[in-house]
């Protein structure tokens, strides 16, 4: 049997070279040169072809090439007898946890402000704001949130979190359903959206929720474009409801040179770049998933597609 390397990533042969490494007998494919597909068992996956995975009738796992899985949960993506697991990496986590701390305190301390003076030449300082007197709120406090929220903690900021399911997480105030939602925007300085990407939580940050939040908050988004509804947010800075938005993802990557986000003098960019996946440090618990996939036994890291993560 065979394993298939789907994506247009330009580190396949990194990948290939980890993998082998640790799988010695494996039979590393690179799509679309994936041989019989007849021969294809596992499979590690990132932005595949609709309807590509039906081509390989002998696949026992489809594995995300990264933490999110909202990609392969489209109807008929990956075929229903197909488990799908995910990446959990430590070093993917604090690669996140580093870029929310930047982009927290580069809110908190209103650096766009000072950016802007440097551009137009103007030497003006600014109060300072109190740290302990700020409010961060995460939504989606699994794994990442609820690592960056312990860190943003410890820098004495106060943290609110939001999930599906009541969770207690020390240092972090946690809620959970409509309510607690309503209780996260309403309290929040700065919102963190770690949600994963599912029909319940796309487009959850709308005009509605802009309007729930402190005139003058901000927005960080490492999630994904669509939780955010675009035109929604550049009516909440464009009034000063919303003070700055800081945006690893989009709705359409790479971000189309005409979108308003770019030239926006209230929008941080940056490329999808808040966490990537790292192959050295990757590359075990998916050979860990061949080994099990090979024995029959459980597999790590399983997406339970009911909940979309």
């Amino acid at each position: 049997m065979a394993f298939l390397f789907l994506s247009k990533s330009d580190k396949v042969h990194i990948w290939k070279e980890e993998l082998t490494r640790l799988v010695p007998d494996l039979d590393f494919r690179i799509w679309p040169d994936a041989g019989d597909p007849e021969d294809i068992d596992f499979a590690l996956i990132w932005l595949p072809p609709e309807g590509e995975l039906e081509r390989y009738p002998n696949l026992k796992v489809a594995c995300s090439l990264g933490a999110g899985v909202d990609h392969l949960m489209k109807p008929g993506m990956v075929p229903d007898h197909v488990p799908i697991v995910r990446l959990v990496d430590p070093q993917m986590s604090r690669q996140m946890r580093e870029w929310i701390l930047y982009a927290v305190l580069r809110l908190h301390r209103e650096m766009p402000v000072f950016e802007a003076q440097q551009r137009d030449g103007i030497w003006k300082s600014h109060p300072n704001p109190e740290t302990a007197e700020t409010t961060i709120g995460i939504l989606g406090i699994g794994e990442l949130g609820a690592l960056a929220g312990k860190a943003l903690a410890a820098l004495d900021f106060k943290v609110m979190g939001w999930s599906r399911s009541p969770k207690e997480i020390e240092g972090i105030d946690c809620r959970h359903g409509a309510d607690g939602l309503d209780a996260v925007l309403e309290n929040s300085n700065i919102i963190v959206c770690l949600l994963p990407l599912t029909e319940e939580t796309r487009g959850i940050l709308d005009a509605k929720a802009f309007a729930r939040m402190p005139r003058g908050a901000s927005v960080v988004n490492a999630a994904r474009g669509a939780h955010i509804v675009d035109e929604d947010l550049i009516a909440a800075l464009d009034t000063g409801q919303l003070a700055f938005a800081m945006m690893d993802v989009f709705h359409t990557e790479p971000l189309p040179s005409d979108h308003p986000f770019w030239s926006h003098p209230k929008v941080t960019i940056t490329p999808h770049v808040a966490s990537l996946t790292p192959p050295a440090s990757s590359a075990p618990q998916i050979a860990e998933n061949v080994r099990r996939m090979r024995a029959g036994e459980p597999l790590l890291n399983v997406v339970e597609r009911s909940r979309g993560y």
